[in-house]
């Protein structure tokens, strides 16, 4: 890293980096995650962001080659988090370096946060990608959902539940009622939720908390849950939940979708990557 890559925001970012997560997340718990990853049958993977830490571009190009590692690119679906808008500029790069993980099924690639949220229809589930990630001061690490994209979504759900798909929402601040700290909180959360019980959805998927958390909003008829996980490089035994990862099955049962949760990861103080949990959601 170059000493003027440190102006700004990146100076306390390197920081924290050099004191918390340089020891607490490793690239090895990721690989060895991502390993096991490969041997559970699936079908689509999602990732909910916070690809990079301090914003700079050999981070966003070590990132594009870790999303080519987990497979074609319309088998992985992306949004973008807090720490990948981490300073002015770096979005719009990752967005155009990151653009085959951030298309559409017509092609339309994703270049700028006005073209959220986008949908990808995969067997019957509508993945639909909203983005709250955006630059913010230094000490803030705020996400923003705003009339425009709650507008975009409320259409896009309205036009995917008629058409009887399940609907799941990829964000990466959660949009939970005090969810997360006030200088890290989802800027816009409220619309997001009024909008959710005005048309309803299956299943919405966050990062950002870096914490395996359950939790449910108000839908159309039926509360929607909200899924957050920890991160995918935490080394057990430290503060936040070591690293994991969740595989959802999503089944058609008559008139409702069936989903189901298993939790694969480390435990707080396990080496090798296991199962552990299963939830009913739905």
């Amino acid at each position: 890293m170059r000493r003027r890559e440190l102006i700004s925001k990146r100076i306390t970012g390197y920081v924290n980096w050099k004191r918390n997560r340089m020891r607490s997340h490793q690239p090895e718990i990721l690989a060895k995650l991502v390993d096991h990853l490969a041997t559970t049958p699936h079908d689509h993977l999602a990732v909910t962001g916070d690809l990079i830490n301090l914003g700079l571009e050999s981070e966003v190009e070590n990132a594009r080659t870790w999303l080519s590692s987990l497979g074609p690119p319309e088998d992985v679906t992306l949004t973008c988090g807090n720490h990948d808008s981490y300073v002015p500029g770096i979005l719009s790069r990752a967005f155009a370096i990151w653009a085959p993980w951030l298309t559409d099924d017509s092609g339309k690639t994703a270049t700028r946060s006005r073209d959220f949220p986008f949908v990808r229809r995969r067997s019957g589930v509508s993945i639909i990608v909203c983005n709250s990630a955006r630059a913010s001061m230094p000490f803030m690490a705020t996400g923003y959902f705003r009339s425009n994209q709650a507008k975009a979504l409320r259409a896009i759900l309205k036009e995917e539940g008629a058409a009887g798909n399940c609907r799941v929402i990829l964000i990466h601040h959660p949009p939970s009622s005090k969810a997360t700290a006030w200088h890290k909180r989802l800027v816009g959360a409220l619309l997001f939720r009024r909008v959710i019980a005005a048309e309803g959805a299956e299943l919405i998927l966050h990062g950002h908390t870096h914490l395996a958390s359950i939790t449910a909003i108000p839908g159309k008829t039926l509360a929607v849950p909200v899924i957050g996980v920890p991160s995918a490089a935490q080394a057990p035994g430290g503060k936040r939940p070591a690293a994991r990862y969740n595989l959802f099955s999503i089944v058609r049962q008559q008139e409702k979708w069936e989903i189901t949760m298993d939790e694969y990861g480390y435990g707080q103080s396990s080496a090798e990557v296991e199962h552990l949990a299963r939830h009913r959601l739905a």
